[in-house]
């Protein structure tokens, strides 16, 4: 039985995710997060009143998204709206924020999660000169960029090209079935004519021994490629928590206990690892009680290296169940709350008993992880 002021997830959407130039590519962050968000509080019936929408966002044209979505979507201008950046655990971070002021006693309905538009993202300019990024960490520490750390991570575990190519080919094979059994339409809300998932391909997997190494001159001859990688995708995830009292009759997804812990920043892929022990271990939760885990899947590389510590196998079926990131695509504020709609649907939609509970992690640039442990309520 959880406790009256725990928030509960009661709705969750997400628009379609499509990689970078594609499908959604003329679409704006704000244009992203409005379907999502409207698509959320037309779902909701556990509460009218809302008191804060949050978002993360990692690479947008800057000023508070949030509070723009909100607006585009119809609320009050009396709803605030606030815009936080955590990299790629962005969405999954706003999604705690939003409930840490339910757990604190305010009992209004909040709506949160993430988005990006990889494709309207702007140049950035520093000294006249154009950056792709801006640091991860200040100079005297490790500032890889992601894809070079993924790459040093399958060195530094040894993970061979054979077993990361495995691995992307399963995210897709179970992407692309759950695409075609319709195991996504009820999650999804379609925008300006985009109603599924461009990234599953079911023709990766026989592919993916033909990608050329990255990094040829790395130490293990290079094993990491543009197929056992994810790709720059748009796309926005939502969920609208309540406070558990307040839910009335609505199932949903009870918010646990959370962590977010740094690690080092030569090895940001590692992040989930030291999140997910600390929550485990604070809630004396074993990986065995989970039924659901969602990790943001950036590169195979990185997925399996913080499961094997972790004690999960490769193959193991409560993982990704639908497929990942690999396949779905990354859009990068996003995904970690991609991660929450995920369970909601594999759990709460699903039919899933009372009392079950998934995970939800992600890694993140400059070496910290996210966690956050949910359990099914009804």
């Amino acid at each position: 039985m959880v406790e009256p002021n725990t928030p509960v997830v009661v709705a969750a959407r997400r628009t379609p995710i499509a990689v970078k130039g594609g499908a959604l590519a003329d679409l704006t962050a704000a244009d992203l997060a409005t379907a999502a968000i409207r698509a959320c509080l037309d779902d909701t019936t556990a509460g009218t009143e809302v008191g804060d929408v949050v978002l993360g966002n990692c690479m947008g044209p800057g000023g508070n998204i949030a509070r723009v979505a909100a607006l585009a979507a119809g609320l009050d201008v009396a709803v605030p709206g606030m815009t936080i950046d955590r990299q790629c655990g962005s969405g999954l971070a706003a999604i705690i924020t939003a409930a840490e002021a339910i757990r604190a006693g305010d009992d209004r309905l909040r709506i949160a999660g993430g988005v990006e538009s990889c494709s309207t993202a702007p140049t950035r300019i520093a000294g006249g000169v154009p950056y792709a990024r801006a640091p991860f960490a200040p100079p005297g520490h490790p500032d890889p960029d992601m894809v070079r750390a993924a790459q040093d991570l399958a060195a530094k575990d040894a993970i061979s090209r054979e077993r990361q190519d495995a691995y992307a080919a399963r995210s897709h094979r179970r992407a692309v079935h759950t695409r075609e059994i319709g195991g996504f339409d009820a999650e999804l809300v379609a925008i300006r004519g985009a109603n599924e998932d461009t990234g599953p391909r079911a023709r990766i997997p026989d592919m993916l021994a033909r990608f050329p190494a990255l990094f040829p001159d790395a130490e293990d001859g290079g094993t990491l490629t543009a197929g056992n990688s994810c790709r720059d995708s748009d796309g926005a995830a939502a969920v609208a928590l309540v406070p558990a009292a307040h839910r009335g009759d609505a199932p949903g997804l009870a918010l646990i206990a959370t962590a977010t812990v740094g690690c080092d920043p030569a090895l940001p892929g590692l992040g989930p690892v030291p999140a997910v022990e600390h929550l485990l271990a604070k809630t004396d939760t074993t990986t065995a009680d989970l039924a659901a885990i969602e990790i943001v899947e950036a590169f195979a590389a990185q997925a399996l290296a913080a499961l094997t510590r972790l004690g999960l196998a490769d193959d193991d079926p409560r993982v990704c169940a639908d497929g990942g990131a690999l396949a779905l695509g990354h859009p990068w504020g996003a995904s970690a709350a991609v991660s929450v709609v995920r369970l909601f649907s594999r759990l709460v939609r699903a039919g899933a008993p009372a009392g079950t509970r998934g995970l939800a992690t992600a890694a993140v640039g400059g070496g910290l992880g996210v966690a956050a442990l949910f359990e099914v309520v009804r």
